[in-house]
């Protein structure tokens, strides 16, 4: 089990299923994606092939073979770009979860998108207050905001203090990565069999964005909807997704 964690948090945000799963008897292996949690701050690089090859370099010096690769968000589109330059020979099957794919942001192309604007809303609250921005972002990150929600101040702060564990500078650069690059040629590479867990209430990655066109994309896939499922379902609807994604993995 290989996963590759969102924006703008670490591998830290992946510490439900990992316990999980090597209590069940499954090697998990997690990364802090450059410039973020506890890997080096570098200047540059900061890009998506980069990520995708900075992830090929992971496999490659622990040898991984069979692997079930996992992304959220936007480690959902380093797992898509991943494949697209590396391919799927050390993989088994994927798991796109709240994922960035195929492209968010509004162009010709795309005019179904998302505005430009609201990525460069979140550049200027990133350049004001990054952390009071954190603290704030987390509140429809989790659907804290929405009636009837029970997100607890403790999940709040651990989104927090991971994002804050980052660079700014990497941070602030890989906001372009999340909503400028596309995924669709990408996603045509995937020939192994993808799970697509999605929230039909996500506030940071609409479903509709995302998940309902991938699922068009990609040959093998299988589309999950949550109910009222946040951006951040990995951690308020653990239980559920951890039985999901152990019943993909056993299947045969």
């Amino acid at each position: 089990m290989v996963f590759s964690h969102g924006w703008p948090l670490s591998s830290d945000a992946w510490e439900d299923q990992m316990k999980f799963l090597a209590q069940r008897g499954y090697r998990v292996v997690a990364h802090d994606r450059r410039g973020h949690g506890r890997s080096g701050q570098t200047w540059n690089g900061n890009d998506m092939d980069t990520y995708a090859d900075d992830l090929a370099a992971v496999f490659n010096a622990l040898d991984l073979r069979d692997a079930v690769l996992v992304g959220h968000s936007m480690g959902g589109g380093e797992v898509a770009r991943y494949i697209g330059r590396h391919g799927s020979a050390r993989l088994s099957k994927v798991v796109l979860v709240g994922a960035i794919p195929p492209l968010m942001l509004q162009s010709s192309n795309n005019p179904a998108g998302i505005p430009v604007a609201v990525f460069d809303g979140i550049r200027a609250g990133l350049s004001a207050d990054r952390s009071q921005f954190y603290r704030d972002l987390s509140m429809p990150f989790y659907g804290a905001n929405r009636p009837g929600a029970n997100v607890s101040q403790g999940v709040r702060d651990f989104f927090w203090l991971q994002g804050m564990q980052g660079s700014f500078k990497s941070q602030y650069e890989c906001i372009k990565q999340f909503s400028e690059q596309d995924f669709h040629e990408d996603l045509k590479k995937f020939d192994i069999p993808t799970l697509i867990i999605h929230g039909d209430n996500d506030q940071m990655v609409p479903i509709e964005h995302s998940a309902l066109l991938s699922a068009k994309l990609i040959k093998q896939a299988t589309l999950k909807v949550y109910p009222g499922g946040s951006h951040g379902l990995v951690t308020t609807q653990k239980d559920q997704f951890n039985a999901d994604l152990l019943a993909f993995i056993q299947q045969q």
